[in-house]
């Protein structure tokens, strides 16, 4: 169990981390994300005892860490797993796992569990990314840890291996029934393994949920757009019935801070049609080839820009008319247009 109360970390005048309270439960799984120098990795050493907190609590099982009262690194019981693997070079697998153990079948469950056993004598520089990044996380589990922090685990591997290994990460986790906090700055991935997700922003925490909520129902157009491709429709809320009007059709309504009147709804790619039609209602901008699907950017008629994700035989080129209409069942979040950023 980890719970976060109120802190906040400065360097020297400037605050990195604002204010940040969370906590986390046995065996949850949660992902931190958020831009370059929001704040992320602050976070995992101030809870690793890496850096002093300025302000706040942190409470790790039964310990306590403030401002004033520090805990070792050493004695937190924290395991943490890099983006650099932080290896033994002269050790083989099977060393690097156990090292400081007295027990090898602690070591041996997680070599067998992360596929390792082949290459248990091999060193670092003869394993390829993804093992050695199998080897750093059985070598946290088999010391069994209180909790574990990730600090962008995958950052360092390519785009083909990240998929396979992020799932294979979260099982080993939830296998050790152990807490994790995971940096990263991939949304994709962050919506794809945790349990919650938290987006933080200059050092403060802006929502903090389950990935289908943060991505479905945002507290603010920050983390709207951070989460994934998102465009902003102007349209009037009917508050009796909860039903957007817009130019592109009307569509049952999430109000996000009593937003009324007139509003900005918010699209995903995936919550429009397009089709080829001169009598349509707006005109491709551009389109971008994804393999499966191909992604375009619309402009309506009345002027906003959208982006609609169709499939990748449904073609279309820049300056063609189309006709666009919203098909998303599902209640979508709504901005008073008078906070646009």
């Amino acid at each position: 169990m980890i719970e976060v109360q109120n802190v906040s970390v400065h360097y020297g005048q400037k605050k990195v981390v604002d204010d940040l309270s969370f906590s986390l439960g046995a065996s949850e799984l949660l992902t931190l994300v958020g831009p370059t120098g929001c704040g992320k990795t602050t976070i995992l050493q101030a809870l690793a005892g890496l850096i002093p907190i300025t302000e706040g609590t942190i409470k790790l099982g039964d310990q306590t860490v403030t401002a004033s009262k520090t805990i070792a690194p050493e004695k937190r019981h924290v395991g943490m797993v890099f983006q650099d693997f932080a290896l033994f070079p002269h050790l083989t697998v099977a060393q690097n796992v156990s090292f400081k153990l007295k027990d090898s079948s602690k070591s041996d469950h997680w070599i067998e569990l992360l596929g390792l056993s082949p290459w248990r004598n091999a060193r670092p520089a003869n394993l390829s990314g993804g093992q050695k990044q199998r080897v750093a996380l059985a070598r946290t589990l088999a010391h069994e840890p209180a909790f574990v922090l990730l600090d962008e685990p995958l950052s360092n591997l390519d785009a083909a291996l990240k998929d396979d290994l992020r799932w294979e990460i979260r099982h080993a986790l939830k296998d050790a029934h152990v807490p994790a906090i995971w940096v990263t700055h991939d949304q994709e991935e962050a919506l794809s393994v945790g349990d919650r997700i938290g987006v933080l922003k200059d050092g403060k925490l802006e929502q903090i949920g389950t990935p289908e909520n943060c991505f479905s129902e945002p507290q603010n157009r920050f983390v709207a757009r951070f989460l994934g491709d998102a465009s902003f429709l102007p349209g009037t809320l009917d508050s009796g019935s909860n039903i957007v009007a817009t130019a592109l059709g009307n569509a049952p309504a999430s109000p996000v801070n009593g937003a009324q009147g007139d509003v900005d709804l918010l699209l995903r790619p995936d919550d429009l049609s397009l089709t080829l039609d001169e009598a349509g209602n707006g005109e491709i901008i551009w389109s971008r080839y994804e393999g499966i699907a191909r992604l375009y950017c619309v402009k309506t008629d009345a002027g906003a820009m959208v982006k609609i994700r169709c499939s990748h035989e449904n073609i279309a080129e820049p300056g063609q008319r189309v006709m666009m209409h919203i098909i998303t069942t599902h209640p979508l979040a709504v901005f008073d247009r008078a906070d646009a950023a």
